[in-house]
Parts: structure tokens; C-alpha cells; sequence
């Protein structure tokens, strides 16, 4: 029986963007399968788990953090805007609609959808919080446009509520954060580690 990653993370994270195509790859090469979780980092994860939003910050932590993504853009070939015109953004609906694309169409099409957010913040400079928007990236996907609505649905809000439930139950903290067999695993320069244990 294969393994399964519980993959945890927000629509508007940057370090997510640069680890989520490799996720996909790694995921299809273990023969692993994947839950794609969503979560509402900034709202809930972070009051209770001593997280700050970037602009509380401290300026050191803010100006490396600038470095890293500039190192890990250009170690990844995966292009990247600093500082994107849409940023700070809120991720909710972008969550909602990878959850919905989830329930209706699987894991395969919640990856699609989750990877095309992320690049629309931060290599396409769109405004993910924008409905016109994401049912633009439906478009481009060819998923059905009914997914927007659906996202707007109960069951879809449940099971977000539910996914940062989740993440705090699995003592997550940041995002992404991979979580295998009970493992956690944070951050996208982890993995390594995550393909080492879906290989064990």
C-alpha cells in the first residue's frame, strides 16, 4: 500500500508556488497519493502557533526572506515576482475553489487548480482573490466554469474549516508543510526528505 501526502498550504504562499510542481513530480514518481489541504494560515494557524503576518515581521526577517525566494526562483528556474501587484492577498476563495475542483473532479484537478493560483500571484501578477480571476484560470484549465459557484458552497467552506483543523491537530505551523505517516515536513527546501519517505 502506498504512502499518502497530506499536503498543507496557502494559496497566497510564495514558498508553496516554488515547491508545488516538484511536489507533483515527486508524488507521480513514489506511486504516493496526495490529499490537498488548503488552509487558512493567516486566520487561524498563525494566532495559535506564534506565526506573524509578513508586515509584523521584523525588517531582517523581511529583507532575507526577499533573498530566498530570489535564490530559490533562480535555483528552480521557476520565475517569480518579489513583490507581486496583488500581494498581501487573501487566499480564502482561491482555497475554496481548490476544494471545490476537489469534491467534484479529485485530487488530479485540485493539483491543476492549486498550481495555477499560485502562479497567477506570483509569476502572472493576477489577483487571486478576484472571482473574474479565478474563473479565468477554470477557463484556461477547461474545467467547468460551475465550479466557482460550488465553491461557494457550504460543504466547501466545512471542509476548509476542517483542513486548518486538520493542519493544527498535525502541529503545523508554515506552509507548505508535507505530512507523511505523521511526519511533518515544512517547507519546500524539505523536499528531499518528503521524497526520501515516500521511498522508504
Amino acid at each position: 500500500m502506498g504512502h499518502t501526502v497530506d499536503y498543507y498550504f496557502a494559496p497566497q504562499s510564495p514558498w508553496a508556488y516554488l515547491g508545488h510542481q516538484r511536489l507533483t513530480e515527486i508524488v507521480a514518481w513514489a506511486g504516493a497519493a496526495v490529499r490537498v489541504m488548503p488552509i487558512d494560515l493567516g486566520g487561524k494557524v498563525f494566532p495559535i502557533s506564534g506565526g506573524l503576518p509578513l508586515g509584523q515581521r521584523a525588517p531582517q526577517r523581511q529583507a532575507y526572506r526577499l533573498v530566498e525566494l530570489q535564490r530559490f526562483s533562480e535555483h528552480l528556474n521557476a520565475p517569480l515576482n518579489l513583490k507581486p501587484k496583488y500581494f498581501p492577498v487573501g487566499g480564502d476563495d482561491a482555497a475554496r475553489l481548490i476544494i471545490a475542483a476537489d469534491l467534484a473532479q479529485g485530487p488530479a484537478a485540485a493539483m491543476q487548480v492549486a498550481g495555477a493560483v499560485l502562479a497567477a500571484c506570483w509569476a502572472q501578477e493576477r489577483n487571486i482573490a478576484d472571482d473574474n480571476v479565478l474563473a479565468g484560470l477554470l477557463a484556461e484549465l477547461g474545467l467547468p466554469a460551475a465550479l466557482l459557484a460550488q465553491s461557494h458552497s457550504q460543504a466547501v467552506q466545512e471542509r476548509y474549516e476542517s483542513y486548518t483543523q486538520s493542519a493544527i491537530d498535525a502541529g503545523v505551523f508554515g506552509a507548505p508543510s508535507y505530512v507523511v505517516d505523521g511526519e511533518i515536513f515544512w517547507g519546500q527546501d524539505r523536499l528531499d526528505f518528503v521524497e526520501r519517505a515516500l521511498n522508504r
